[in-house]
């Protein structure tokens, strides 16, 4: 191998990991906002607010994504509800950003949290 090939390898491999570098620093944030744990501290369901929209997963994969924090936080709550119903103990968290954001957006429709979280599982059972 020649020393000129060598410097152009090494040049070429700098190259891509400054692109690399560059792609991570402009990759927009993840916050977590939420974590629904089994009592093995499994992760069974998560929701992070990325690029203005909070992203619900479940099993590891991305379940969904809004713009309501209502929406997403009465779909966790009611998968902890369901796992517990089906004998499973789980341990719900959530933010208070995300609480303040559902429980403001429950209320500009004239609603409490909790009568949101009825009306948005009887739309959901609806649809079924």
């Amino acid at each position: 191998m020649s020393t000129t090939s060598k410097l152009r390898r090494d040049l070429r491999r700098r190259r891509e990991i400054e692109e690399a570098n560059r792609e991570k620093a402009h990759a927009s944030p993840v916050e977590p906002h939420a974590e629904l744990r089994d009592q093995q501290r499994t992760l069974l369901a998560g929701i992070v607010r990325r690029d203005g929209e909070w992203v619900l997963g479940m099993d590891g994969r991305i379940a969904g994504q809004t713009t309501s924090a209502a929406r997403v936080l009465a779909l966790i709550m009611q998968a902890a509800e369901l796992h517990e119903r089906q004998g499973t103990p789980v341990r719900l968290v959530y933010s208070d950003a995300l609480k303040d954001a559902a429980h403001a957006e429950a209320q500009a429709d004239g609603l409490d949290f909790d009568a949101f979280k009825v009306q948005f599982a009887e739309s959901l059972k609806k649809k079924s």
